[in-house]
């Protein structure tokens, strides 16, 4: 007879934490070893995924502080990847916008991404994902609503 599955808040709270920083763990990793550091690849795969952006969106989007999008920014600036432009209606706001290498590098960058991601979830059905995300973002909502 199996021990009895342990289903304590604190229980499945452990379990959820270890899960999430082996699984955060991994993914570090593997955006390492594409030689790109966590921030720049967050903020190539949010410009590509969202288009151009005002810094400050960018930093709110993010979590980052002003000042560490800055420097991010200008890291990519130098490499080429990205570019600050004017709107024409509004001179007073600079967007931030992939260039054409910037385009490129973030496609490839996150196409990797997504089959490392698929490497760590290939245990799961696409039923147990589904319902996975469903919990995880019903857990979510519920702490953010205590908080």
């Amino acid at each position: 007879m199996e021990p009895k599955e342990k289903t304590t808040a604190t229980a499945v709270w452990l379990v959820l934490n270890r899960a999430s920083r082996s699984v955060q763990a991994f993914a570090e990793k593997s955006i390492a070893e594409l030689g790109i550091g966590l921030t720049d690849f967050g903020i190539l795969e949010m410009l590509l995924h969202k288009g151009a952006m005002s810094m400050s969106m960018m930093a709110e989007k993010s979590l980052l502080a002003n000042a560490s999008m800055t420097s991010a920014i200008d890291r990519l600036e130098e490499r080429g990847l990205v570019e600050r432009t004017y709107p024409a209606n509004d001179r007073r706001v600079r967007l931030v916008q992939l260039t054409r290498e910037g385009t490129r590098m973030a496609r490839q960058l996150f196409n990797q991404h997504q089959e490392d991601m698929e490497r760590v979830m290939e245990d799961l059905s696409a039923p147990e994902r589904a319902q996975l995300r469903r919990l995880l973002k019903k857990l979510g909502l519920a702490a953010k609503s205590l908080a």
